[in-house]
């Protein structure tokens, strides 16, 4: 055998022992993963955690709290201390229950607990862990001084500690070091105060004995006092309200003895004097003892609250008033108030004297929350008690307008295409409406909507438009503006024809609405209908009013004062007609060219050799009596403006004359002459006009060939309730 067979032989060998020796493969086996609980794993768990060393609470026990309850009698304070408590610690632990007293007996759950004294405190050893519950007897001396006694009372290191302390005599005024007198009550000739203390604060109670001082000869208490009374006369009750203002001349009276007027029921009395108060035996009238807290104060004051039902609607009611009992002088006020619309018939009494109820006292002013009706003032004496006799007659409330309009501004822009774009401006007093109503006329849809100066979107239903209004309250608080722009498109305008405006109906009444209708300026418009007036008619039919007025003063022969009033753009003239006036009235407005009022502008008027100055007020008005018959000049100046002057001819009657101011040099003058003024359709659009055709340009979303040139017609129309208000003009081209 050669030697490679040889090696070949023992290598095969030795594979296959090594085979031999190794353990066979195994194939994964699912069923040897083992499945636990969550808790049986987490207890696993924990057993093979370390054991955790034990916590220690940091003290051996505590005094959760203390009551303590102490009487006093004669020269000694004795009490009775409940301590309460635990023990944290496991087995016997040291407690401290008290420091620096005298501890007669110590007790836990009906057992004798031993104490030890250690210094100045005494600790018991008590096991644990657990809580407890230990009674202590305390006494100690009572040290007495001129007026005045006192007494240490030691307080346990407890968490919160409350006492309860009895002394003799019924008007002992009691005063701790530390701690607070939580209540005070007086009863069979003792004092019972309870109190709240600090926590291992000794505490020196002291109080004043007057009751046990000897008195040489008692002083006869004097008082007077102020009573200001308030009834309020409510849907179903009556409620009075009565602060008593009482002067202490002689004596310190402990207790006020105040009348409480038959069929009220006492309701409270309050003020920093009043230390308690006890309510006679008839709850419903009778008398209220009240204690004070101070008897040598020189004043007192308090308020008493007194009410009573009644009938529904109309009633009558006998009603007495508060009093005070054994004062020497009292005085008072009385003011009603009603809730609701109601009338007020009192009667007078005796002793009851009827007073302006501006001249009620400030307080009651104070106090009151509606406008007063009535007001008496009265001075009581023995015979005679305060009372009144009133006769209620309530109405039934009345429903109000939930919104509404003081004036609307609308401004109309015609085009020779036929379409109109207008815009209205309102002047909201809104107190309940949640939205205003429009009707557009056919054909018309809304542009844009601002409300209180924001955007707002409106709402389209079947039977008009919606426009948002703000909630009630919010604010602006009062009068805001709503305006929106709508655009109508009407036929093109021809040669020469008919054209009618309108205006949307509005469910909100409106006092008044101005319009401003502008049309381009190769067309001439003629108002021929319409329910909305005019401004010129307005103009003419003041003047006329004010002519046939003088003649009727003239043929009757007797002066008597009156009044004429117009509106010019909606500004307000009224003109005087005096019985001195012996000759003829000028008077007028003095506006610029956009039709605004112009104040403080210097008129003359000269005629008949002498020459009358005025200058005009806020309002642009201006106003000369006495010129004579004859040929007059009228001119008006106003630094910025050219002048104007005006010829005319002074009579008897009242004149009417608008004067219209333009802008331009100092030294520019204009002379108008003719017999008489006259007041035409304005030429020149109005700020409306302008604003409106600027927002065409620049906000506005849509695009409309607006006239920049033109004629405006100016009409007002008052009183305008959900309905349209329209015009009707015939137009020729130019």
């Amino acid at each position: 055998m050669t030697l490679q067979n040889t090696t070949m032989i023992v290598a095969v060998t030795f594979w296959a022992h090594t085979a031999a020796a190794q353990p066979p493969a195994r194939p994964t086996d699912p069923a040897r993963s083992v499945t636990l609980p969550l808790s049986e794993y987490n207890r696993l768990t924990d057993l093979g955690r370390a054991p955790a060393a034990a916590s220690i609470p940091p003290v051996d026990a505590v005094l959760s709290s203390a009551d303590l309850r102490v009487r006093v009698e004669d020269t000694t304070a004795r009490g009775v201390f409940t301590l309460t408590g635990q023990v944290l610690r496991a087995g016997v632990g040291r407690v401290t229950l008290l420091s620096g007293a005298t501890v007669i007996e110590a007790n836990i759950e009906g057992r004798p607990l031993p104490l030890r004294v250690n210094g100045s405190a005494h600790e018991a050893w008590l096991p644990g862990p657990g809580p407890f519950t230990a009674t202590l007897e305390w006494g100690g001396p009572l040290t007495h001084k001129p007026g005045r006694a006192s007494f240490i009372l030691p307080v346990p290191p407890a968490g919160t500690a409350r006492a309860t302390i009895d002394l003799p005599g019924d008007q002992a005024d009691v005063r701790l070091s530390h701690g607070s007198i939580t209540r005070r009550t007086t009863s069979n000739g003792r004092t019972i105060i309870e109190a709240t203390l600090d926590s291992a604060q000794p505490t020196e109670v002291w109080w004043t004995m007057r009751d046990s001082a000897p008195i040489a000869a008692a002083r006869e208490t004097r008082t007077v006092a102020d009573v200001m009374t308030l009834i309020t006369i409510g849907d179903t009750d009556v409620r009075m309200v009565a602060l008593v203002d009482l002067t202490v001349l002689q004596g310190e009276p402990r207790a006020i003895a105040v009348r409480v007027p038959p069929g009220y029921q006492l309701t409270g009395i309050t003020g920093s004097s009043v230390e308690s108060d006890n309510v006679a035996s008839d709850p419903v009238g009778g008398n209220v003892a009240l204690t004070v807290v101070d008897p040598t104060a020189r004043r007192h004051q308090f308020l008493v609250t007194l009410e009573r039902a009644h009938q529904d609607g109309s009633f009558t009611l006998d009603t007495g008033l508060v009093a005070i009992a054994d004062v020497q002088r009292e005085r008072g006020e009385v003011a009603i108030e009603g809730v609701g619309t109601l009338d007020l018939t009192t009667t007078d009494r005796s002793g009851m004297h009827r007073i302006d109820v501006r001249e009620v006292n400030t307080v009651l002013q104070s106090v009151a929350r509606m406008p007063l009706l009535s007001a008496y003032r009265y001075q009581r004496t023995a015979t005679m008690q305060p009372g009144l006799d009133l006769a209620v007659a309530r109405f039934a409330d009345a429903g109000v307008l939930a919104a509404s309009v003081d004036y609307a501004v609308a401004t109309t822009l015609v085009t020779s295409e036929g379409r109109a774009l207008t815009e209205v401006v309102l002047h909201v007093q809104n107190r309940a409406q949640p939205f205003l109503k429009v009707v557009l006329p056919a054909g018309a849809s809304i542009v844009s909507v601002e409300v209180a100066g924001e955007s707002a979107k409106p709402v389209l239903g079947t039977d008009g438009n919606r426009v948002p209004l703000l909630r009630p309250g919010f604010r602006p608080v009062g009068q805001y503006e709503v305006s929106f722009v709508y655009l109508h498109a009407g036929a093109p305008m021809g040669r020469k024809g008919d054209i009618q405006m309108l205006l949307p109906r509005m469910d909100i009444p409106v006092g008044l609405v101005r319009w401003e209708v502008f049309a381009p300026s190769n067309y001439s418009l003629r108002h021929v209908d319409g329910n909305a007036i005019a401004e010129r008619t307005l103009d003419r039919a003041f003047a006329r009013d004010v002519a046939n007025r003088r003649r009727a003063i003239q043929s009757v022969g007797t002066l008597v004062p009156g009044n004429a009033t117009t509106d010019f753009s909606g500004r307000s003239i009224v003109i005087s007609l005096s019985p001195n006036e012996a000759s003829g009235v000028v008077h007028g407005l003095v506006t610029d060219t956009s039709g605004a009022v112009l104040p403080g502008v210097t008129v003359s008027v000269a005629s008949g050799g002498s020459v009358r100055t005025a200058t005009t007020d806020g309002r642009g008005t201006f106003r000369f009596s006495g010129i004579p018959r004859g040929p007059a000049t009228i001119s008006s100046q106003l630094s910025g403006f050219t002048s104007v002057s005006r010829s005319f001819t002074a009579t008897d009657d009242a004149r009417m004359i608008r004067i219209e101011m333009s802008v331009g040099s100092l030294t520019e003058t204009v002379t108008v002459t003719g017999a008489a003024p006259v007041i035409n359709a304005i030429s020149e659009p109005s700020e409306n006009v302008i604003n409106l055709q600027r927002r065409v340009a620049g906000v506005l979303p849509i695009r409309v060939d607006v006239p920049r040139a033109g004629s405006s017609y100016r009409f007002s129309r008052p009183l305008v309730v959900d309905e349209e208000t329209r015009v009707a003009f015939q137009y020729k081209r130019k």
